[in-house]
């Protein structure tokens, strides 16, 4: 029994290792892949459509493609987390379907109240989402106050919100990064003008206000990208090797995403303006003193979290 068993864990280990060794293949390639990719259309050589496919007057965007897949793959992983923690299956559909909604909402809602000059005058523009206009810190915050209030009123919730916001929060980053991509097919979210290796060309139906004359920008939605994917990394690190108390991680994401949003945001033409401040940035600042304090708070005071391995889904 003892040959047995010990034949079957290490047959379960190559398997794991052969896995392991097929999705770093996959990632390998996909960046390959992405690499050429941009290159031709950084360099103007490909052009790619903002539709992905059209029946009638019916249309198939990549943007909402692009964010659904974040959405499903972050999703995806971080269930598997969550069921380690002991949070039922249930409530964790039940959580993600409230909090993708209200992030809709709070997405919606904070891009209309920083172009109010805008929407005040055309009220019915406000529930035309497929004009476009969604502001990221908006989501975020939308989706975490649907799911606080989810925790509040669900009865016998299975998870705490804290909890909750520490596997979602490491999840953001992983969506965002993926999501940022959307913005690269709807040709947006582009910086100023530059003459880096890296520039990015911008066709001239796409071009902002003033910069019709101008061919090459900075991308920013790739360097919003890479940093994300790294937070992502360095987060799912952090939780599985590091945390002590729940509420640390959503803390550490609140911190490293505003620091690069801050600096990011500076590049960038399409900014929403507080007055003569970007509202990007002011957020970010805010959401860096939150996060530094939260988590000295959650690192000394907080709840103990417990300590999580997945393999078959199940928590150590």
């Amino acid at each position: 029994m003892l040959r047995a068993g010990s034949y079957e864990k290490g047959e379960g280990n190559r398997v794991q290792h052969k896995k392991r060794w097929i999705w770093w293949v996959v990632l390998v390639a996909g960046i390959v892949g992405a690499f050429f990719f941009l290159r031709a259309n950084f360099r103007n050589d490909m052009f790619v459509h903002p539709v992905l496919f059209s029946v009638g007057p019916f249309q198939i965007h990549w943007y909402g493609v692009i964010i659904a897949t974040g959405i499903i793959i972050s999703y995806l992983i971080g269930r598997r987390y969550a069921i380690a923690e002991g949070i039922e299956d249930e409530h964790i559909a039940e959580g993600i379907i409230i909090g993708v909604f209200s992030g809709i909402v709070g997405a919606r809602l904070w891009y209309v109240f920083s172009r109010w000059e805008v929407y005040s005058g055309n009220l019915s523009e406000i529930f035309m989402t497929w004009h476009g206009g969604m502001a990221i810190h908006g989501g975020v915050l939308g989706g975490m106050l649907g799911v606080f209030l989810y925790t509040r009123l669900r009865k016998k919730c299975s998870f705490g919100y804290l909890q909750a916001f520490d596997i979602a929060s490491m999840m953001f980053p992983l969506a965002q990064g993926i999501g940022r991509w959307g913005n690269f097919f709807n040709h947006e979210a582009y910086g100023g003008p530059t003459d880096l290796p890296w520039k990015m060309y911008v066709p001239p139906l796409y071009r902002m206000p003033g910069f019709e004359g101008v061919e090459y920008f900075h991308p920013t939605f790739l360097y919003e990208s890479i940093w994300n994917f790294c937070v992502f990394a360095f987060l799912l690190w952090y939780y599985k090797t590091k945390r002590k108390n729940f509420g640390e991680v959503l803390g550490l994401y609140l911190v490293l995403y505003s620091l690069a949003r801050f600096f990011i945001e500076g590049l960038r033409l399409d900014s929403l303006w507080w007055g003569p401040l970007r509202a990007a940035q002011v957020t970010s600042v805010i959401l860096i003193a939150i996060g530094i304090a939260l988590f000295v708070w959650a690192r000394k005071k907080g709840k103990k979290a417990p300590s999580v391995s997945v393999g078959n889904g199940n928590g150590k």
